[in-house]
């Protein structure tokens, strides 16, 4: 039987994973820092967290996942130029009207971005090219998501009851997300992952991935457990004016 050590990649700890995923870890500094500067003491723990949560996913959009799609619409290379063009990660057929070109990280040279996504692709190859799926839930996590992510923590800043709502709307999106991603994976059999390792496997693929569903989950409960607790107050002063 292997090793947990025989199971790693062999470039587990070069410098661009390294960077990769300090680069995670320094966005969610960041979000807590920010969570400091903007919430009060007597935030409730929850709305804390959520807080923290909804910037750390706002950056990640923004910063990480937009570079992505950076690279999907501007970072190319003619397939002429590669001797081996099978090789490539996929490039949708007519991608932006064209039939000879190869987008995305994988065209993306010493962009600090591209060899970021090019270290996630050893998991998930489609992240190296031009997914159409996968582009098409970006956009909307980019420009809508993102920017909802930003006005829930304003909201929980203010402590504003209607964050609830926006909370409830984003959980749902990544929710759908998530599935939308992978569902086409699972009907052809994983084509595009590699999980041959422990890290593809259960850091990559497992861990970053399930975070996108098991704290929207979370959000939901704690969105729907104020607007329960709004609603049977309501109740309660409503009853009380009846027996005056």
């Amino acid at each position: 039987m292997d090793s947990f050590k025989d199971t790693l990649p062999p470039d587990l700890f070069d410098q661009t994973t390294l960077v990769s995923l300090a680069s995670t870890l320094a966005i969610l500094a960041v979000a807590y820092e920010a969570s400091l500067y903007a919430l009060d003491r007597n935030t409730a723990a929850s709305h804390r967290f959520l807080f923290i949560w909804h910037a750390f996913d706002a950056l990640i959009h923004f910063f990480l996942e937009g570079s992505f799609l950076y690279h999907c619409f501007f970072s190319w290379m003619p397939l002429s130029s590669v001797s081996n063009p099978h090789a490539l990660a996929p490039t949708a057929h007519n991608f932006l009207g064209y039939t000879d070109r190869a987008y995305g990280s994988q065209a993306g040279g010493e962009n600090p971005f591209a060899q970021l996504w090019m270290v996630y692709a050893k998991a998930d190859r489609r992240w190296a090219g031009a997914d159409l799926t996968v582009i098409s839930l970006e956009l909307l996590t980019v420009f809508v998501a993102g920017p909802l992510a930003c006005l829930v923590c304003y909201g929980l800043a203010k402590k504003d009851p209607r964050t609830n709502i926006l909370m409830i709307v984003i959980a749902t999106m990544e929710l759908y997300g998530g599935f939308i991603t992978f569902c086409p994976e699972w009907l052809t059999l994983n084509y595009n992952l590699d999980t041959s390792n422990w890290m593809f496997k259960w850091l990559y693929l497992v861990f970053f991935n399930m975070l996108w569903v098991f704290i929207p989950l979370y959000a939901i409960w704690v969105a729907v457990e104020d607007i329960n607790h709004a609603f049977a107050v309501r109740s309660r002063s409503a009853g009380a004016r009846k027996t005056k």
